[in-house]
């Protein structure tokens, strides 16, 4: 699973903070212009498809630098660097598929900060997007580059709009409630046979981080707290979700989540017509189009609370760093580099792979392919009001406190939502102190 990112162990987060094992930050960079050479391992997240795209860009990288051979292994998570970085081992180069792990890596060491290499080659940070910018740092440490983003929008079925009589996607909470309802197809017993929309918490890429910026919920506060508790907006987006939730009914969803398929397969429900709303990021669009031609659908915002945010999303990215364990630090970086702000690079991964480019001349180049459906997803990463969240020392431990309420929450096993969300407050708060 390419997205979703799971709860690293504390375990894991206390060998990160604990292992001793020397590394490359005990030795002073190289000069500027000296000769780079040696081997670099490189792991990354990505598979089949998308693994091969990251290998082309590699080859050519290997051109232009034929003095660094770089071993690439594919398929490697989050969970797996953590543990292999802790026990003294891991790659030179690793790959990450969320912004999530930059706190807890920059925190506790197992990224190099890259600050010494980034005023050594004077690169200029002016040349990200301001959102980049700040989530590939934590408490001005910059232990992470970014490859690549991802916005999230809403995917739509024109055929299926079409047949409920739907003009177009929706553009707030309660248009979206009543298309839902129109879209869905159920059997004489109840049993769903098409969600209009699947709205489980935990389905595919439906996390509270993902759908917040619909209602502009707060994750922390400015001291770095827990802000989820005081800030109605995640009470409106939780009411919002369980009215749904209650209307299908909690167990023929679960019935039904059961019998979909895998979301990165082409059994995927969206490309099946099983759902005929989901919300999903930009990469999806070439999965649709390479595992179901024939489908038709529809890109958009995801729909808002207030109009003024309407446009606007979630925005996340693939980062990257030197683990400090590496062996070859200086080639790394060589690596780094060119995958981060070589713009023939950025753009051919781009292209490929559906992402959004993270530098503002790829963004701007003339051989970025912006089709209708993917200029949508650049607009909304685009947006002012666009979001991601914030980067913790514990990672992405109180994205997953708070996910674990929201499932007792639709459920039924929590009814009082404000004193729930307090207890959230609560049990994120003494992670973020353990994770510090």
């Amino acid at each position: 699973m390419r997205r979703i990112v799971p709860l690293l162990p504390l375990l894991a987060v206390a060998l990160l903070a604990t292992a001793c094992t020397p590394g490359p930050k005990d030795k002073p960079i190289a000069d500027p212009g000296a000769d780079v050479s040696g081997t670099v391992e490189f792991w990354h997240f990505f598979t089949d498809r998308e693994a091969t795209a990251i290998d082309g860009v590699v080859a050519d990288f290997q051109a232009s630098h034929p003095k660094i051979k770089v071993v690439v292994k594919s398929g490697q998570d989050d969970s797996k660097m953590t543990q292999a970085i802790g026990g003294g081992q891991g790659p030179d180069v690793g790959l990450s598929y969320s912004t999530d792990i930059v706190g807890q890596f920059c925190a506790s060491g197992a990224w190099l900060d890259l600050g010494q290499y980034l005023t050594r080659d004077k690169v200029n940070l002016d040349g990200f997007p301001q959102t980049v910018k700040e989530y590939t740092q934590y408490k001005n440490k910059r232990c992470a580059m970014p490859v690549l983003a991802d916005a999230y929008g809403l995917y739509y079925n024109k055929k299926l709009f079409a047949e409920a009589g739907i003009a177009g996607p929706p553009k707030t909470l309660e248009e979206f409630t009543d298309a839902a309802k129109k879209l869905t197809k159920r059997s004489a017993d109840g049993t769903i046979q098409t969600a209009g929309f699947l709205p489980l918490w935990g389905f595919y890429e439906n996390a509270p981080s993902h759908l917040g910026p619909m209602v502009g919920g707060q994750w922390l506060t400015g001291e770095g707290k827990s802000a989820i508790g005081g800030d109605p907006a995640w009470q409106t987006l939780l009411k919002w979700q369980k009215d749904l939730v209650d209307w299908y009914g909690y167990d023929k969803l679960e019935a039904f989540r059961a019998s979909l398929g895998d979301e990165y397969s082409d059994a995927n429900a969206f490309q099946k017509g099983q759902v005929a709303m989901n919300f999903d990021g930009e990469y999806r669009i070439a999965f649709a189009k390479d595992q179901s031609p024939d489908l038709q659908f529809g890109v958009a915002p995801m729909p808002t609370s207030t109009p003024d945010r309407y446009g606007s999303g979630y925005v996340t990215g693939n980062v990257i760093g030197i683990s400090r364990t590496a062996k070859n630090p200086e080639a790394a970086w060589e690596l780094i580099k060119y995958l981060t702000t070589d713009t023939k690079a950025i753009v051919k991964l781009a292209n490929t792979l559906k992402n959004i480019p993270s530098t503002k001349e790829a963004l701007a180049s003339p051989d970025l392919k912006l089709d209708p459906e993917f200029k949508t997803f650049v607009d909304i990463f685009n947006h002012p009001k666009t979001s991601t969240t914030p980067p913790s020392s514990a990672g992405p431990a109180y994205q997953e406190t708070f996910q674990t309420f929201c499932d007792t929450w639709q459920s039924g096993g929590a009814t009082d939502l404000g004193k729930g969300l307090s207890e959230v407050d609560k049990q994120v708060n003494s992670l973020l102190q353990l994770g510090g």
